[in-house]
């Protein structure tokens, strides 16, 4: 059966579409549908009237804009795949002007050229899609909480010359408003885990290891789609910004390895907190760190590698079932 490559650019209200055979040709041309339940079952009807050929659809990662296509579409059965947008930008080359059904046409015809590469999407389960819109929405919490405790500090500065007590009183409000919704968020996700044997398997073991917390054990579990989404540690090392690069271009261009921008920086930022709680509470860890500094390592160097290690610890424990053994107070006297 021919291929069919259909490229969907999402927005908040509409999805734009373009569908192209595997030689090239149109075979759906540039079309416009509801981003809802109703517009999206009007457009699966008409794609299943080409029944010459299998469709696969191609669509960039938007957030929870394209939230409602993938369900859709898992419930139909339907093909697709969901792509990095940098991933996309990158590929596209040299481009002047853009409209999102140009887009839509660029996404069909990068399936087509990487049509042996695209990965077909699963869709997590319900605990972990829930799991991922509270992270989002705590996340989210979380920086507005940031920003007015930053402004509430500089205020407090103005307080000393202009009488603001009822403002920053109004301001402090809010900000203890917000720490009530994180803490809330918390204690929904962590009753999801203790509903769901496999999620709370994961979230006990894990905890065990020294340096990860309830916030770094759900993260790690929401990103990992508890650990099935990445079978290999160093896979999730890399997709957190912690597995260094190699930067090197004939013989006079030889940089030092660094890690990459591309990176889940939230995941990145958890994981450091993780390796710098470590750190006081763990003596191998804390050996490791004073011998790579006292060596000239740079110490956000040696906490990076540490942070590989609490990975690697987690994986370790995940997957191959084993306890996280502690080791004793008396550690560096007795190796």
């Amino acid at each position: 059966m021919k291929k069919l490559f259909i490229g969907i650019d999402i927005s908040k209200d509409v999805f734009d579409f373009y569908g192209i055979s595997e030689t090239g040709e149109t075979v759906i041309p540039s079309g416009i549908h509801f981003n809802s339940k109703k517009g999206i079952k009007s457009f699966l009807t008409m794609v299943k009237k080409y029944t010459d050929y299998e469709p696969h659809m191609c669509m960039e990662h938007t957030g929870l804009y394209g939230y409602l296509l993938m369900t859709e579409f898992s419930s139909a059965s339907m093909r697709f795949s969901v792509i990095n947008p940098l991933e996309m930008k990158l590929s596209s080359g040299l481009v002047r002007g853009k409209n999102d059904a140009v887009d839509a046409l660029r996404i069909a015809k990068y399936a087509l050229a990487n049509r042996f590469d695209l990965k077909p999407f699963t869709l997590a389960s319900r605990e972990i899609r829930r799991l991922k819109i509270l992270m989002a929405m705590r996340d989210g919490q979380v920086k507005i909480m940031v920003q007015q405790k930053n402004s509430l500090k500089a205020f407090k500065l103005v307080a000393a010359d202009i009488s603001l007590a009822k403002e920053l009183k109004e301001n402090q409000k809010l900000i203890d408003a917000h720490q009530k919704v994180i803490a809330k968020l918390e204690k929904q996700m962590l009753e999801i885990i203790r509903g769901n044997v496999q999620l709370s398997d994961s979230y006990r073991k894990i905890t065990k290891v020294i340096g990860v917390g309830p916030l770094t054990a759900i993260k790690c579990i929401v990103e990992t789609e508890n650990f099935s989404k990445f079978d290999d540690p160093r896979k999730f090392a890399c997709h957190s910004g912690l597995a260094p690069f190699e930067y090197r271009s004939g013989s006079s261009v030889r940089k030092r390895a660094s890690t990459s921008p591309i990176s889940d920086k939230n995941m990145k930022a958890i994981l450091f907190k993780a390796a710098s709680s470590a750190l006081q509470h763990d003596p191998q860890l804390k050996n490791y760190y004073k011998r790579k500094t006292e060596e000239g390592k740079h110490k956000l160097s040696v906490i990076n590698a540490i942070a590989n290690k609490i990975i690697l610890r987690i994986f370790a424990v995940v997957k191959r079932d084993e306890p996280f053994v502690k080791l004793p107070h008396n550690y560096l006297l007795l190796s």
